[in-house]
């Protein structure tokens, strides 16, 4: 087996490693606490923090129980802003007693829906449905017969006219030897009807011009009537938006006092508000960083370690050069050596399995005329431990390495 200088390191329990942690994060957070909860003082007040009591918590991994602080915080005015809360205190005391008394009367106001029967009528749209326009004028026939009996009235007129005319040119073509029939005779006669044609075309023309003068005047008085209809229609649509705002106008008094009582309260109970302290929070407070104790502990089980490892490492180099790789016997006598510094210990296990030191020395054989350092135990040490590690030949001890390499343990 390995032959060690000591035992390892005992790694670090993790509950209690944990607890400790806690320990110390709960112990940080109060201080940051006390250095954040920082007193400041305004114009207008000040804001007071004080711990005034403490808080049992326990950690439910480890059960330990910490009595945290539990701080209070305090907003004071200053005397003048204090002045001003009293008096709003007290007027808004006094106005709040006007109001609960003018809401007594709330009960009768609101116990019955309003009355609105009392009020003016508004206006009715069915008035204005009796107004009646044209869109047409005269007699269907556009005044026809009228112009067809002028025309009537002046041929009745012209006739006798035109036949004595008639006479008197034939008499004056027979005077004239132009017979009946004669191209002379056509001619006269046709100049005769061209003029007969002429007069009927005025008749004629007369004629409308007297249905366009009764067709005019019919129109003019359909104009005259449409006006009429509609200023008659304009003044019965002033009249009744004029009763629809009266209405409107009516009911919205009537709503303003039902609302009145409402208002007055609502008034009485706002106020004007004291000016607060602006507090800020101050942005160089100081914090304290949480100890990493549970990287300590782990970074020290490490440290250890690697110390006992390389120990390890040492002493298994000089126990090995003490004693060699190969059995047998070795002349280990205090008596014949030239002992020196104590380099080291190790243990070993009597036979009742009790553990004992056993020291490792630099000597050097009183014999050696070159004097040569060597490392090792004294025979006499190790015969305390176990008697049957050491025999003795012609006087000196010797040291059984099988038998010490059984014995030996970790220290």
């Amino acid at each position: 087996m390995g032959w060690f200088k000591s035992d390892p390191p005992t790694p670090p329990n993790p509950a209690q490693t944990a607890a400790a942690q806690t320990g110390t994060n709960v112990s940080t957070a109060v201080a940051n606490s006390f250095l954040g909860n920082m007193n400041q003082i305004t114009p207008d007040g000040m804001l007071r923090f004080d711990p005034t009591d403490t808080y049992s918590w326990s950690d439910p991994s480890t059960g330990a129980t910490y009595n945290l602080p539990r701080f209070t915080s305090t907003q004071l005015l200053s005397p003048a802003q204090q002045g001003i809360h009293d008096l709003g205190v007290t007027s808004k005391t006094n106005l709040a007693g006007l109001a609960a008394n003018q809401s007594g009367m709330l009960r009768d106001v609101y116990g019955q829906p309003i009355d609105t029967s009392g009020g003016p009528s508004a206006g009715d749209p069915n008035d204005l449905g009796g107004f009646n326009f044209s869109d047409t004028y005269g007699p269907d026939d556009g005044y026809s017969a009228d112009r067809t009996r002028v025309e009537e009235a002046m041929y009745q007129r012209l006739e006798p006219q035109l036949q004595r005319d008639r006479g008197q040119l034939e008499a004056r073509l027979a005077d004239q030897g132009i017979k009946i029939g004669s191209p002379a005779y056509q001619a006269a006669m046709d100049q005769f009807g061209r003029q007969l044609t002429d007069t009927r075309l005025g008749i004629t023309e007369h004629g409308g011009a007297e249905q366009k003068l009764l067709n005019d005047m019919a129109a003019q008085k359909a104009g005259f009537y449409n006006t009429a209809q509609g200023q008659r229609m304009t003044a019965a649509q002033a009249k009744m938006d004029a009763e629809t705002k009266n209405r409107a106008r009516w009911l919205t008094e009537q709503y303003a006092q039902r609302n009145a009582p409402l208002n007055e309260i609502a008034s009485l109970m706002s106020g004007s508000q004291v000016s607060q302290p602006n507090f800020n929070q101050p942005g160089t407070t100081s914090t304290i960083p949480t100890t990493d104790y549970a990287g300590l502990v782990n970074n020290r089980f490490s440290q250890d370690m690697g110390i006992y490892q390389q120990q390890s490492q040492n002493f298994n180099t000089l126990v090995g050069g003490a004693f060699g790789a190969a059995a047998g016997y070795l002349r280990s006598d205090r008596r014949e050596k030239d002992v020196g510094e104590r380099m080291g210990t190790v243990f070993g296990v009597t036979e009742e399995g009790d553990e004992k030191k056993l020291p490792i020395y630099e000597y050097a054989y009183k014999d050696d005329p070159a004097g040569t350092r060597h490392v090792g135990p004294m025979a006499q040490d190790v015969e305390r431990i176990d008697k049957r590690a050491v025999k003795t030949i012609g006087g000196t001890k010797y040291i059984n390495k099988t038998r010490l390499g059984s014995i030996l343990k970790v220290a």
